[in-house]
């Protein structure tokens, strides 16, 4: 099939926003198997199992058609495909929420996670990707952060799908703090290698929600990935993290969009420094987008009054127009941290 129509289908399961959406070009749209392949593979409830929401759907469906009437040339030949008209005519008449309540309502969201270096065979063939609950609605700096997936965490995630970010998964045991949707940890199990995830978050409502994520992802076995509560600042010693820790000594600890919040850096670090007193040679992987420099460099300097190690992973977002996967503006810097135990505990 056309790249450019796998792209759009990519980023339409991704709830990408209609306006920057990769609409395929005019002379694919009028060309009646395009279109019908269009719905088969984007609008057909029957042929796939975790659509996006209604509202969405809506939103992309309508431009859709104009572009596809806007593309036909010669109307007596080429024609709109009664499917896609059917579909927006069900969506026009069934109940949008509105957007007052869709904050509250999950939509489910796909994520294509390609490797940085999949060859064309691989992408060509079954796309790997996972698939999430989420509250898409949710705004940045809300009180439920946590029930969506945010562009740290893609940016994250892209690294984690590079070469040395593999390194840092494939035949580890992974630590995941403010797990939020569960993106990384499910992305770590399910498709990078960790012999072992435990996900965690601050939140009792969001590791729930998290469960149904994982189960959706067929990790729902606490043998492969364990979910728990983690509140930080809190002692470990003594604690479930400790006998976790026991069975499944932690390699690589990772965390994404969890250093927003200044009052919270400190017991951030602090947990960040009895993780390594357990085990000094863990490293630690922190991703964040830089909304407030103010903040992120508090976390910065949390971690060196601790005295870690602390560099910075050099990883540039590709511009959109590049991006095959994982897609998420650069509007916003993101900066990834690699911090490790003092040179004196090592």
């Amino acid at each position: 099939m056309d790249p450019q129509l796998v792209l759009f289908r990519r980023q339409y399961f991704q709830l990408f926003e209609p306006d920057f959406l990769a609409w395929p070009p005019k002379s694919l749209l009028r060309e009646s198997g395009i279109q019908q392949w269009l719905y088969k593979h984007c609008f057909d409830t029957s042929a796939n199992l975790h659509l996006p929401s209604d509202r969405y759907r809506l939103r992309v469906l309508k431009p859709l058609l104009k572009k596809v009437e806007q593309a036909i040339e010669d109307p007596e030949q080429d024609e709109i495909s009664d499917d896609l008209m059917s579909c927006l005519s069900s969506l026009m008449s069934s109940e949008i929420p509105s957007e007052a309540m869709a904050v509250q309502q999950k939509s489910y969201v796909t994520f294509t996670t390609l490797p940085e270096n999949a060859s064309r065979e691989e992408e060509e063939g079954p796309e790997p990707s996972l698939t999430l609950l989420e509250r898409r609605q949710l705004i940045s700096g809300s009180l439920t952060t946590g029930f969506r997936t945010w562009e740290a965490a893609l940016h994250l995630g892209a690294y984690l799908l590079s070469g040395p970010g593999q390194d840092l998964i494939k035949g580890k045991s992974i630590l995941e703090l403010g797990a939020g949707t569960g993106f990384l940890s499910i992305l770590c199990g399910k498709q990078l290698g960790a012999t072992h995830v435990t996900t965690t978050d601050g939140d009792e409502g969001v590791v729930e929600a998290l469960k149904e994520n994982l189960f959706l992802n067929g990790l729902d076995d606490e043998k492969k990935v364990l979910t728990s509560v983690l509140r930080w600042g809190h002692g470990i010693r003594g604690s479930w993290v400790e006998d976790d820790y026991e069975e499944h000594p932690y390699d690589t600890v990772i965390g994404a969009d969890i250093t927003y919040d200044k009052t919270a850096c400190s017991a951030l670090a602090a947990t960040i420094r009895m993780l390594l007193e357990l085990r000094p040679s863990i490293k630690v992987i922190i991703a964040g987008t830089i909304r407030n420099v103010d903040t992120f460099e508090t976390f910065r300097h949390a971690c060196l009054r601790n005295h870690f190690n602390v560099e910075e992973i050099p990883f540039e977002p590709k511009p959109i127009r590049e991006q095959k996967a994982l897609f998420y503006a650069k509007a916003v810097p993101f900066k990834i941290l690699s911090i490790t135990a003092p040179s004196d505990s090592a």
